[in-house]
């Protein structure tokens, strides 16, 4: 009988075993959690949300709103049930961690084609299934990183991810706080902490001269530019995270009707609504710190955290040297890689990598060579950048991506010159894409 084995519960693992048992195969999906556990997830469920609880934009026309509705069109399983366990948050989809995990759980556990072991994978041998999905994640263990680094004869890159803290939502000051949504977007669904320049004058001085935790000797911590840690991104200039993660446009204060100095938003974590996540506010500090500093935010002086920031360690192979456009390993044609650990980043772009290596590897189990997805397309594009990204130079300095227009073919130069809106050329970038998507899928046999 032929089978898969996929390695990793996280998002892509669980995706590309749904994708490869509705094509009709075998699949052997093992996650190492609870026998061993990392130093970011809190549980041994399915689909850990690790980080937040936002799988980004559902604007129409936008970059990520494209990559999930090309993932919706493919029949995308864990979008679907991301979609079936969403909490309000404006013009994003936020999930609800728990349910979305426990719904995961569901379908994996309730698949007749699908065996589930609990244990954790050491090697990357030959074994009696007939092709491997290594989706282990950014947090791969030793053992496991160790037999990929002997096949590929590569080093592993690494860089430092964090996660945000979480406050109870019973210990919000509601009285110093409002409800908005940033440019009136979607509903209110944000708490907005609004700083005036003299609280956010104490608030900085505060957050810089705070004391993060003390790296281990061996650590060498290269920040990715994506995710850096608050304190990190204060240090590089007093107005930093007004214009980042403090941003205050678009979020008019109804007690002023003006813009406050600086603002700090919470994200509902549940469908209980009894949590709230700060967004953009991942750190490095010590707890105690952490304490201290959180509550010189407005409305959170006496704020009980549920959860404090954290930092951990994210690995990711070289896939401009490593990966096919099919996920396939150069060197070893037999495994393919989905996930993080393939060079995309965010939660979103995981499952879409899951995805199609679930399709991929349908596949070639079948006797079928898979056909790259077109350039035009936002997963094309995602694959496109990180099987073909150039060092320029610098060494192994490739970076995990998001989805962005970045990633996609521009306009033609003379489309470029008569069309000046940027949303205007994204909406048309956006049609082809999904004409693009459509037609593959139409076309190809996966």
């Amino acid at each position: 009988m032929k089978k898969i084995r996929i390695i990793g519960g996280g998002l892509a693992g669980p995706e590309a075993a749904l994708q490869a048992a509705a094509a009709g195969c075998h699949v052997e999906l093992y996650e190492m959690r609870p026998t061993r556990s990392t130093e970011a997830h809190q549980t041994s469920d399915f689909a850990e949300l690790v980080c937040s609880n936002s799988l980004k934009s559902e604007s129409e026309n936008s970059a990520p709103w494209l990559l999930k509705q090309e993932m919706r069109r493919a029949g995308c399983v864990l979008l679907a049930e991301a979609d079936a366990s969403a909490v309000p948050a404006g013009h994003a989809l936020a999930v609800d961690r728990v349910a979305f995990s426990a719904r995961v759980a569901a379908r994996l556990e309730s698949n007749p084609l699908i065996t589930i072991h609990r244990e954790e994978v050491t090697t990357l041998n030959a074994t009696d299934a007939d092709l491997t999905i290594l989706a282990s994640g950014p947090l791969t263990s030793a053992p496991l990183a160790a037999a990929l680094q002997q096949i590929t004869g590569s080093e592993q890159l690494a860089f430092y991810d964090s996660i945000s803290p979480i406050v109870d939502a019973t210990t919000i000051d509601m009285d110093k706080v409002y409800f908005a949504a940033r440019w009136d977007k979607g509903t209110a669904d944000y708490i907005n902490c609004p700083f005036t320049k003299e609280e956010y004058e104490t608030f900085m001085d505060a957050l810089t001269s705070a004391e993060n935790v003390q790296a281990k000797e061996w650590e060498k911590l290269d920040y990715f530019e994506g995710c850096l840690p608050i304190e990190e991104t204060a240090r590089r200039g007093r107005d930093t995270l007004r214009f980042g993660p403090m941003k205050p446009a678009g979020l008019t204060n109804p007690k002023t009707g003006r813009w406050p100095y600086a603002c700090v938003q919470l994200r509902q974590e549940n469908l209980r609504a009894d949590s709230y996540n700060l967004v953009g506010f991942q750190n490095h500090l010590k707890f105690g710190e952490q304490a201290r500093v959180l509550r010189l935010i407005p409305g959170l002086e006496h704020a009980t955290f549920l959860r404090y920031g954290q930092i951990h360690r994210n690995t990711y192979i070289h896939a401009p040297s490593l990966l096919t456009e099919t996920l396939q390993l150069r060197a070893r044609p037999d495994i393919l890689i989905a996930g993080q650990l393939s060079g995309v980043e965010g939660y979103t772009e995981s499952i879409a990598s899951g995805m199609l290596a679930g399709q991929f590897a349908a596949a070639l189990l079948a006797g079928r060579t898979p056909v790259p997805c077109p350039r035009l397309t936002a997963h094309g594009s995602l694959i496109h950048y990180i099987t073909h990204a150039e060092d320029r130079g610098k060494g192994n300095r490739f970076q995990p991506a998001n989805i962005t227009f970045d990633l996609l073919p521009p306009l033609e130069e003379d489309l470029r010159k008569k069309i000046r809106d940027k949303k205007e050329r994204h909406r048309i970038q956006c049609e082809r894409a999904l004409t693009a998507w459509q037609q593959w899928r139409t076309q190809t046999t996966l």
